[in-house]
């Protein structure tokens, strides 16, 4: 190096290329004071350098964001900001040291911005497009998104953040909770947030399929494997899931022929359609969801354990509603103004009204609650408010002071346990006898009782 040459120190550097970038650059401190801005930014705002250093930043810059960055500390990308009559692309992020906001950098991006709306008005197009195709074929396609999730309880919001995590996976979901708790609405969110939202969701009730149709349902058929097989075949809900999602609705009443072939589809990614010589290879992803306890069900040999393990890799229970009182004022005024738009009324809740309903346990839960309402808008009167009066007797006897009697009340408590056990069993009395601890004389006994 020769003699006395001059030194580049960071300082330098820093400022040339601060200078020479074309996108504009502004730096503030903690009041809002402009302390550093490109000569780029200045020759596009037509000021001196000079008369801007100093000055607050609201005072030399159209529309700024920058005293909201300073005082909420949170960063801001890739933001439309109007200034001189134009849209730029503005970001700004905080300065921060030692956890306290020292200032914060503006950067706007002005050249081409020509180019930058034709590129929006593109992607706005792909996007319409995307939209219509989802609507057209809607029937395999997800129709609920988290935020159609109602309520912010504690109990809630705990199983909304597990949905949320499971989106980025692809394991196996279990949903489990009561009937009329929601657990369609979380298997439809959970595949809409997925990297497999653009591909099917595909959505089978176990209980409403016949036990001997249910393999043909899931694997599909070749022509010719059965009489009355549909000529060309058909395919199965594994194949038309490919790629996608495939919702299994009440797992719990699968039978264990089935739950053995399901096992070896999610172990071995493939399936065999009936009367097929070779195998399919598919890749779905498994949503399944049940209001049985399938703990219990596999202690009593009608699960099998080596399935629910596989099934449960994600265990995300929805509580019922009455385990959420909270969430009633939310529900009842999102539900309401779906069903009067829906019925083409307008009605309104009075405080008395909400109180019964808040008093109400909730047994069928949100979807009985939606019933309910949805009653007492076509009961409404004239003066379009729902009272009391409008609701089921069910829902008021409390607060009518109609409690039931201790033995109704028992009653109905066995009869309920007597179902359970029976559902568990598949109907096999020896089975729910044992599960109720009692003779199967002594079940039959009962039975009779309550008619069943």
């Amino acid at each position: 190096m020769k003699k006395n040459s001059p030194i580049l120190d960071d300082s330098y550097i820093l400022n040339k290329l601060l200078e020479s970038a074309y996108d504009g650059i502004v730096v503030v401190n903690q009041q809002g004071i402009v302390t550093y801005i490109s000569k780029a930014y200045t020759d596009f705002l037509g000021v001196a350098k000079a008369r801007v250093i100093g000055k607050n930043v609201e005072e030399v810059i159209e529309n700024t964001r920058l005293p909201a960055v300073l005082k909420s500390g949170k960063a801001e990308k890739a933001q439309l900001q109007l200034i001189n009559g134009d849209y730029m692309i503005a970001s700004r992020i905080p300065l921060i040291k030692d956890g306290v906001v020292i200032g914060a950098i503006g950067k706007v991006l002005f050249r081409n911005i020509e180019d930058l709306h034709l590129l929006y008005k593109q992607i706005s197009q792909l996007q319409k497009q995307v939209e219509h195709y989802r609507k057209a074929t809607g029937v395999n396609q997800a129709k609920y998104s988290f935020k159609d999730i109602i309520g912010k309880s504690d109990k809630l919001s705990e199983a909304r953040n597990m949905a949320e995590k499971a989106c980025i996976t692809d394991s196996s979901v279990i949903l489990t909770g009561e009937s009329g708790t929601g657990k369609e609405l979380f298997a439809h969110a959970i595949h809409q947030e997925s990297a497999r939202s653009a591909k099917p969701f595909i959505k089978l009730n176990c209980a409403a399929i016949p036990h001997e149709l249910l393999e043909s349902e899931l694997f599909g058929y070749e022509e010719g494997a059965f009489t009355g097989a549909k000529k060309g075949g058909k395919p199965g809900k594994f194949e038309a899931a490919d790629g996608g999602t495939l919702f299994l609705d009440e797992i719990g009443d699968m039978p264990l022929g089935m739950q053995a072939k399901l096992l070896r589809v999610l172990q071995e990614k493939e399936i065999e359609k009936i009367g097929a010589q070779h195998s399919t290879k598919v890749d779905v992803r498994i949503i399944t969801a049940t209001n049985k306890n399938l703990v219990q069900m596999v202690g009593v040999g009608l699960f099998r354990d080596d399935l629910y393990y596989r099934l449960n890799v994600i265990a995300i229970r929805i509580p019922p509603l009455r385990e959420r009182p909270s969430d009633i004022d939310l529900l009842v005024s999102q539900l309401l103004d779906k069903i009067c738009a829906r019925l083409g009324k307008y009605v309104e809740i009075p405080p008395e009204t909400m109180r019964v309903l808040k008093l109400y346990s909730w047994p069928g839960n949100v979807r009985q609650l939606e019933n309910v309402l949805e009653r007492a808008v076509n009961l409404a009167e004239r003066e379009a408010i729902i009272a009391p009066k409008d609701l089921p007797e069910t829902v008021t006897e409390i607060q009518n002071g109609q409690v039931k009697s201790l033995k109704e009340t028992l009653g109905m408590a066995e009869k309920t346990a007597i179902l359970t056990a029976l559902n568990l069993s598949a109907g096999k009395k020896a089975k729910a006898a044992r599960l109720l601890k009692i003779s199967r004389s002594r079940l039959y006994e009962r039975m009779n009782k309550f008619k069943l």
